[in-house]
């Protein structure tokens, strides 16, 4: 997801601009506008985007200066100019401060897609080598993390991957130094190791980059960007491991993919409930519970106690990070009668409480 500042002293063309923005065909929202440059910077103080579109002339600080502010506080961010044809000097000058490209008035749609592409394209680029150029630097020191993912992904060990996930996302953390907007790609070239490292399965992969639709507000404030970029980075890396291991366990039938699909989703509807039993799931699908106990584990690699368990924990999760209800009432949704029983079944898969999850997430 990019988030755009628009900066423009019209508020007529502030808010055409966000409309049209907000109708570009991709991931793609306004987080905040500004008036002048000054105002623009000390919104950027509180809150993170990744694309500035400014006007050039404006009271109190001009479209330049900010352009060259931004470049030096916030390296991350990428630069779009809006100029008449009167200020066509102006807009050369900015373009040599390393702007994307410049917006003639008035802005049609047409030109602000392109526009808008040409800059998403180079913040792409941009951070994927930079990702690429911290991943060679540490490649020596790696080496023990690697094995454990390729471990995980050969030998189907689902129940550990959640820690191991949070232990790679730490190790990444400390790569980027700061550079939270780089965990997203550098997780993308993490994945793309672990599947060279097992090229050997001859077996063919092909990994899309995740999407971060949905996740965080649509105006990150500036102390949430870390929980922001670290929670993106945890679902890049699930998406990937999850992809892995479905790859290597193989094509299954269409009749044995439907049942253990159906199987996943009645556990999924009903995780909540405190009476879900083995026979209610058997009596679902028109298996006998021996039968679907024993095809459930084949076919996944665990049972469907286990299975139920990580939708569990994984709703246990999302709601410690999203929510500020507590331990009992999570315990309460989910199913348990007891908190304690819950934090233990929860300190089980992860390796930490709820409380110490919680708070390792949001350091």
């Amino acid at each position: 997801m990019n988030r755009i500042l628009i900066v423009d002293n019209s508020p007529i063309i502030r808010t055409g601009l966000a409309k049209m923005t907000e109708s570009y065909p991709g991931e793609v929202m306004v987080s905040g506008t500004a008036a002048n440059g000054q105002l623009a910077l000390d919104w950027l103080e509180g809150h993170y985007a990744d694309i500035c579109i400014t006007d050039i002339r404006m009271p109190l600080m001009d479209g330049l200066a900010l352009i060259e502010y931004v470049n030096g506080h916030y390296p991350w961010m990428s630069s779009i100019i809006i100029s008449s044809y009167d200020d066509f000097t102006y807009a050369k000058s900015g373009l040599e401060l390393g702007a994307v490209d410049y917006l003639l008035k008035p802005v049609s749609e047409e030109n602000l897609y392109r526009v808008l592409d040409k800059a998403f394209r180079r913040i792409r680029e941009t951070r994927n080598h930079a990702a690429n150029g911290l991943l060679l630097k540490h490649l020596t020191s790696h080496r023990d993390m690697m094995a454990r993912w390729v471990e995980h992904i050969r030998y189907n060990r689902h129940e550990t991957m959640p820690l191991l996930i949070v232990d790679t996302l730490d190790m990444l953390e400390k790569w980027v130094d700061g550079r939270y907007d780089l965990l997203n790609p550098l997780a993308m070239e993490w994945l793309f190791l672990v599947v060279e490292e097992l090229k050997h399965e001859k077996i063919t992969f092909h990994l899309e980059e995740g999407r971060d639709l949905g996740l965080g507000d649509k105006m990150i404030a500036a102390h949430k960007v870390r929980f922001y970029f670290r929670i993106c980075c945890v679902r890049r890396l699930e998406e990937g491991a999850r992809y892995l291991f479905h790859i290597m366990n193989g094509d299954r039938s269409n009749q044995t993919r439907k049942a253990i699909e159906r199987v996943q989703a009645f556990l999924e509807e009903n995780y909540a409930s405190k009476d879900v039993s083995l026979q209610q799931v058997a009596d679902h699908v028109g298996f006998s519970k021996n039968y679907l106990s024993n095809l459930f584990k084949q076919e996944t690699g665990t049972t469907i106690w286990n299975y139920l368990l990580d939708v569990r924990m994984k709703k246990a999760r999302e709601m410690l990070l999203n929510t500020d209800l507590k331990l009992y009432e999570i315990a309460d949704r989910l199913g348990y009668s007891e908190q304690i029983y819950f934090s233990r079944m929860f300190k089980e898969r992860y390796g930490l409480s709820p409380l110490e999850f919680k708070k390792r997430i949001e350091q």
